[in-house]
């Protein structure tokens, strides 16, 4: 065997040849990757995110990664949120502002039951920035800055499913208030808020918000971000299935979908929306994307948007 060159050697002990700068040819092997024999140690190829659906813990590379790189996720996701409430709130002082208004009025505004749509806009962006930010950071710091892909954003013909989700999901929502319908006054009171004070122009934008905006920024947030980081943090190291990661799984499905269910900040509705919450967490987990899911919320806003649309007897009033 020739003598080993000290910047490395080929498979089967060969000298390479001199080497320009920045000039690495196929096969070359540094010497640290060689063994006392002199022979060529097999190197893995490096973790990276592997393509395709399924639940992301059977896919190596799927951030996060690590329990450390959960808890940032977490951070990140009430962050976020905590973030774009207080961004909602400036948004809408300054959208105030600008229309006029003082700040009494901007008080009682924000604070009415059916406010304008102007106000209902300015706030809606407000709260998409923070929604917005805290997955891209999070891709960015602790993921593999491919933000759809670590976020999980795909859609296949598949999620056409989410439809009939989103409108199974009202109507278990009916059927699990249907014993309480006399003493549950104006139930669709959020919905209202949102969309009852617009008109015309207004109401399209609105509704157009709600209905096709939204759901992709919540998504982002509960199921890209918060689903995956408390999978993460509730489930073994271990890659191998075992009980522990399923109880995990159940249980982080579970808190999302309460989660999700208390940051609408509706205590009537809470049990409904906590309910859907939790079908979307599984269906996230199990198709291991936010297609059906992005399907299905906007599908499941859509009929509250025309249940509103329909007490209103029209567009225009």
């Amino acid at each position: 065997m020739s003598e080993i060159d000290p910047k490395g050697v080929f498979p089967g002990g060969r000298n390479p040849p001199p080497l320009a700068p920045g000039n690495v040819p196929d096969g070359y092997i540094p010497l640290d990757l060689v063994n006392s024999a002199g022979l060529a140690i097999p190197v893995p190829p490096p973790p990276e995110l592997v393509p395709g659906d399924g639940p992301f813990l059977d896919r190596p590379g799927v951030p996060p990664t690590t329990k450390h790189h959960a808890w940032a996720w977490l951070i990140y996701a009430v962050a976020g949120f905590v973030i774009g409430q207080l961004l909602a709130g400036v948004f809408g002082m300054i959208a105030g502002v600008i229309a006029g208004k003082t700040s009494g009025q901007i008080t009682s505004i924000a604070s009415a039951p059916v406010p304008p749509e102007w106000y209902v806009v300015s706030t809606l962006l407000g709260l998409w920035i923070g929604f917005f930010g805290a997955p891209w950071l999070a891709s960015r710091r602790h993921g593999t800055r491919h933000f759809l892909a670590d976020l999980g954003v795909r859609f296949r013909l598949i999620d056409l499913v989410g439809i009939a989700v989103g409108i199974g999901g009202q109507i278990v929502i009916i059927i699990l208030y249907l014993p309480f319908q006399h003493d549950i006054h104006n139930f669709n009171a959020p919905s209202q808020k949102l969309t009852g004070g617009s008109h015309g122009g207004g109401f399209l934008i609105v509704a157009l918000a709600t209905v096709i905006v939204a759901p992709f920024m919540e998504e982002l947030v509960f199921r890209g971000l918060l689903l995956k980081a408390l999978v993460r943090l509730f489930t073994p190291v271990v890659a191998t299935p075992s009980r522990a990661r399923v109880a995990g799984v159940v249980l982080a499905v579970i808190a999302d979908g309460i989660l999700f269910g208390l940051a609408h900040g509706e205590l009537v509705q809470l049990a409904g929306l906590a309910v859907f919450g939790i079908a979307l967490a599984a269906i996230s987990y199990r198709t291991g994307r936010l297609g059906m899911n992005m399907v299905a919320h906007a599908s499941f806003n859509l009929v509250a948007v025309l249940t509103i649309l329909s007490q209103r007897g029209g567009l225009i009033h």
